[in-house]
């Protein structure tokens, strides 16, 4: 009877103790526990910067994060004060960054001690379009007609574009070889401003990203000229005067065999552990599926390719090559 009795009050133990286990609730996921910091590495006004403040408006508006995600830009040196700040953050998931081609340029071009491998990849949310604009009042409507005053002006025409050794610089620098034209490079501190002087007539030409033009174009202030892709863009809503964004030609169907697009993606501070990856990769694709974010997808007519996990990161590796190979040709690369 004992016997019974001991193997009875054992058998009974067990159960309550896995009914009790059973009724404990599961260990929540990762989320922020405080502010989370939003580093743009690029200046006021610019794409990147739009982006990370339509996100941050996305977010805020549908309530997707418990804790305020606020933006910061840290422009300086061409975005390596970005780079270096979220570098050094090691395992503070409460720190992300939104990048741009600076991401391989400027390491490239100042030897900064800064690689992409020093961060979390998280997720590309778009890449972005370069289209070659002029001021509205100028004669100029195709490619050829403008690069052939560049060719008569022999150096005079200025280029405005983002930073020096960055990705306008690139494309100008390709256009020059391309076309035999020769431009004079004025560089300022982000696409806004970029855009300010175009309006102004301080530079005769730009290659802005859409979302860095829309509202000038819109406001009849200045021309496209053409896109810097293999194909012309897909969205045909009008933006302004009868004309949508797939109605600008390809520089290549104007004699410029020039192709770039560049990264909008997000990075962690490195040593994120995968439910912190996982975290903002969840927190993206809320965004994505916000009627907020096709609108502003539109606006700037991104090509919406969406990566995560080994094949984001591939695909930035790929695109490291590259930048190396295209600053080499241009000269830019820091010297040893």
């Amino acid at each position: 009877m004992k016997r019974s009795l001991r193997v009875g009050l054992t058998v009974g133990l067990v159960i309550g103790l896995a009914s009790a286990v059973g009724n404990v609730p599961a260990v929540a996921a990762w989320e922020p526990v405080r502010p989370v910091e939003f580093i743009v590495p690029a200046g006021t006004g610019g794409g990147a910067d739009q982006m990370a403040r339509t996100i941050q408006g996305i977010v805020t508006k549908h309530n997707l994060m418990k804790q305020p995600l606020v933006v910061i830009n840290k422009s300086g040196g061409a975005g390596g004060e970005g780079f270096l700040d979220v570098k050094s953050s090691a395992g503070n998931p409460h720190k992300i960054i939104i990048t741009l081609s600076n991401l391989f340029t400027t390491p490239l071009a100042t030897g900064i001690p800064f690689n992409w491998k020093d961060l979390t990849p998280v997720a590309m949310l778009a890449l972005d379009e370069f289209v070659l604009w002029v001021n509205a009042e100028k004669p100029y409507t195709t490619a050829k007609d403008y690069l052939d005053a560049v060719k008569q002006g022999t150096g005079t025409l200025k280029m405005g574009g983002t930073g020096s050794k960055q990705e306008d610089q690139i494309i100008t620098v390709a256009m020059e070889k391309a076309s035999g034209a020769k431009f004079t490079y004025i560089p300022y501190k982000g696409g806004g401003e970029v855009a300010v002087q175009l309006v102004g007539n301080h530079v005769d030409s730009t290659v802005n990203n859409p979302i860095e033009a829309v509202a000038q174009w819109r406001g009849g202030k200045v021309r496209p000229l053409c896109v810097f892709d293999d194909k012309p863009m897909s969205y045909d809503e009008q933006v302004t005067d009868g004309k949508a964004w797939k109605d600008i030609p390809t520089c290549k169907s104007q004699g410029l065999d020039i192709e770039y697009l560049m990264l909008r993606g997000i990075f962690m501070s490195p040593r994120a552990t995968k439910d912190q990856i996982e975290y903002y990769v969840d927190l993206f694709k809320k965004v994505r599926d916000t009627p907020e974010w096709q609108d502003f997808m539109k606006t700037g007519a991104f090509n919406t390719t969406f990566m995560t996990g080994a094949d984001y990161a591939k695909w930035v590796e790929t695109e490291e090559k590259r930048h190396e190979l295209l600053m080499k040709e241009a000269g830019f690369l820091a010297s040893n």
